[in-house]
């Protein structure tokens, strides 16, 4: 008998173990990446308008933040400074509660600029910690998305012949970035027919609208404007 308690006791202490083990992240990294997705998503949301989704999205995301720093306090997670993850954590707190105040009262957009500025600041710490990958890379696809945008949109309201060059030159831009991203990309993404769709699509888009440029063709230009839209869209909330 008296073994069969000991047994038991010890197989409950292992129980206990493990059961503390359970839903800790092993890493940062594992940590932090549903998080993000959590991010991406309700940016997603709020941008189509569908608040609730965002909102559920949000409050997801502010779980698991409050959870991640109570793991740090424990301890630093390298290869991140501790001073500057615990910035990171206490500012990232912050425009959490920010964007969710904003999806209660409506402001759709103004939660999504909270929610774009936290994910900024989580590529600044990788880039200030030495880390890159394909998710920093997609997330500066962005930008030069956006440079294109206003070239484009300048070119279709008056298709001169210096607004054409304009929009070939950040279409060129936005194009190395892709195909960077696409070297970055590792054997096993790389592969994935999804993410091929996506990044071949939109490098053979940024070539297509240089051309329609050149050739003057304002609607051609609008066209390919809002096919590289959704395919950035879709880059950056699958891989961002």
């Amino acid at each position: 008998m008296r073994c069969t308690i000991i047994l038991l006791a010890w197989l409950v202490s292992c129980g206990l173990v493990l059961g503390a083990d359970v839903g800790k992240p092993r890493d940062f990294a594992s940590a932090i990446e549903p998080i993000m997705a959590n991010l991406r998503t309700a940016a997603s949301y709020a941008r189509t308008g569908n608040t609730a989704l965002a909102q559920m999205e949000s409050d997801e995301a502010m779980a698991a933040w409050k959870r991640l720093q109570e793991t740090t306090a424990a301890g630093p997670l390298p290869p991140y400074v501790p001073a500057a993850l615990a910035e990171f954590l206490t500012k990232g707190s912050e425009q959490l509660t920010a964007a969710t105040r904003a999806l209660d009262s409506g402001d759709n957009g103004g939660a999504g600029r909270e929610l774009l500025s936290l994910r900024q600041s989580f590529h600044e710490l990788r880039r200030s910690s030495g880390l890159y990958d394909l998710g920093d890379c997609v997330f500066e696809i962005a930008p030069a998305m956006e440079k294109l945008r206003v070239a484009a949109t300048r070119f279709g309201e008056q298709p001169a012949p210096a607004r054409a060059e304009d929009t070939v030159a950040t279409a060129s831009a936005l194009r190395d970035r892709l195909q960077r991203c696409n070297d970055w990309a590792s054997a096993d993404v790389a592969e994935k027919s999804e993410f091929r769709r996506l990044i071949d699509g939109a490098v053979a888009s940024s070539g297509e609208i240089a051309h329609a440029a050149m050739a003057g063709d304002g609607p051609l230009v609008h066209r390919y404007l809002i096919e590289l839209q959704s395919y950035a869209q879709l880059l950056d909330f699958r891989y961002g």
